[in-house]
């Protein structure tokens, strides 16, 4: 119910949109008590908050989503955003935007996340092949890639975990 479309909502419970709008409100309150979770805190890709909150907002989603959250010098959130949205098996991923972004914000750290509407977290050559780019291009400005978490219904994968970065 809660990773549900908002049609499918209204479909599924006869068109009763004061309980739509109830979901809505609970999950909006959801995710934020889940990113404040992690916000107050230096943020580590593989924290168990970390994961909560990136599953809640990405896992279920149709189709593939990216954010990076921005992190500054003590590993601090200073931004999570929403990067990209695609297609049921691909999303955008422009190494030079993410890069881009980060200086403007100050980041000296990212953390990439995207899911797989497939419900299967496994790495694809295409997402390992960006995940490196986008690390050699933040390197020589001094801004780290600690991770690239990739989501789906079954779970996660972390490229540092599994030592693609």
């Amino acid at each position: 119910m809660l990773s549900a479309r908002r049609h499918r909502l209204l479909r599924l419970l006869d068109n009763c949109e004061p309980a739509v709008s109830c979901i809505d409100a609970n999950r909006r309150v959801m995710r934020h008590a889940l990113l404040q979770r992690v916000a107050d805190r230096p943020v580590i890709a593989t924290d168990r908050k970390l994961c909560d909150y990136l599953w809640f907002t990405m896992a279920h989603q149709p189709v593939e989503t990216v954010r990076c959250l921005f992190l500054g010098p003590t590993h601090r959130l200073i931004r999570d955003e929403l990067l990209s949205t695609g297609t049921s098996t691909e999303a955008l991923i422009a190494p030079r935007e993410v890069i881009h972004r980060a200086l403007e914000l100050g980041a000296t750290g990212l953390i990439l996340a995207h899911n797989h509407p497939s419900g299967y977290p496994t790495p694809s050559e295409a997402d390992v092949a960006i995940t490196t780019a986008l690390a050699r291009a933040a390197t020589p400005l001094g801004i780290t890639l600690h991770d690239h978490v990739i989501l789906g219904s079954h779970g996660y994968a972390s490229f540092r975990n599994q030592g693609l970065i």
